[in-house]
């Protein structure tokens, strides 16, 4: 930038030195940039890699947390539900205790009568039907009737 004084004042070493001038802020700009963004750009790589370990490292024990929080509400539930159960059997055996109620469930359940009393039966129009329904399966072959069986019994397991 050595300039001549005689050319100092002209427009052309005014203009040539004001874009040497300009060049130079904006290249020492654009390195400050430059070296701020490439910094950040590390800081952010490393908060980025630190965070992605966090979160990988974290998983496992968080999802066992919550596994191991599900599984203790269901025992609880299910503790709660045997106690209620519990306490139905305590009431049950409290009442066949009673021999009252024993005789009322044995003569209801057995179709006991006292000496003196006479007993009815009700027959189940229901039963009725079924008894046809014995009647058809008399005239099948064995094997369709083993083959309902099997059929009956599946049903009344589900």
């Amino acid at each position: 930038m050595a300039v001549k004084n005689g050319d100092r004042f002209s427009t052309a070493t005014r203009l040539r030195l004001l874009g040497e001038q300009t060049a130079a802020r904006v290249y020492r700009s654009q390195t400050k940039r430059q070296a701020r963004r490439s910094r950040l750009t590390g800081r952010a790589a490393l908060l980025a890699l630190v965070l992605c370990s966090l979160i990988v490292a974290l998983a496992y024990p968080m999802r066992q947390y919550v596994s191991q929080r599900a599984e203790i509400a269901d025992l609880r539930r299910q503790q709660e539900q045997a106690r209620e159960r519990v306490e139905q059997l305590r009431d049950l055996k409290a009442r066949w205790q009673d021999d009252s109620y024993a005789e009322q469930q044995i003569r209801r359940r057995l179709h006991y009568v006292m000496p003196g009393e006479t007993g009815y039966v009700m027959i189940d129009p229901g039963a009725a039907k079924q008894a046809h329904a014995d009647l058809r399966a008399a005239h099948r072959p064995w094997y369709a009737n083993v083959w309902d069986g099997v059929d009956k019994s599946d049903a009344s397991d589900q």
